[in-house]
């Protein structure tokens, strides 16, 4: 599955649920999206607070979906292509050496 027909999923059931409307209750905006979307990389962390493996693969699998849903939205409404940036990203990375010290964290 490619990152489109994902956000396109994403998009439909967002929709689906009027969150994109003028008066929703849960604006769906460039800042409400980062801060979903740091508390659900918080609740994986959940999962490993105590050990490092998580004691319930279904519940980490919903939780890393939920992390790539906000992710994906995201990306979409603030137009950032994000299988380039993926790949924008790592080409960078190949540039960078992790052995010494690094003044630009990018």
């Amino acid at each position: 599955m490619d990152i489109q027909t994902l956000t396109d999923a994403m998009h439909a059931f967002v929709r689906s649920k009027g969150w994109y409307d003028e008066d929703s209750p849960k604006p769906q905006s460039p800042k409400n999206l980062a801060i979903s979307l740091t508390l659900e990389a918080a609740e994986v962390l959940e999962h490993f607070q105590w050990g490092d493996e998580s004691a319930d693969p279904d519940a980490l699998a919903a939780e890393l979906a939920d992390v790539l849903l906000y992710l994906l939205q995201l990306a979409s409404i603030s137009d950032v292509d994000l299988g380039q940036a993926v790949m924008d990203k790592l080409e960078r990375n190949y540039q960078r050496r992790w052995d010494i010290a690094d003044d630009d964290p990018s």
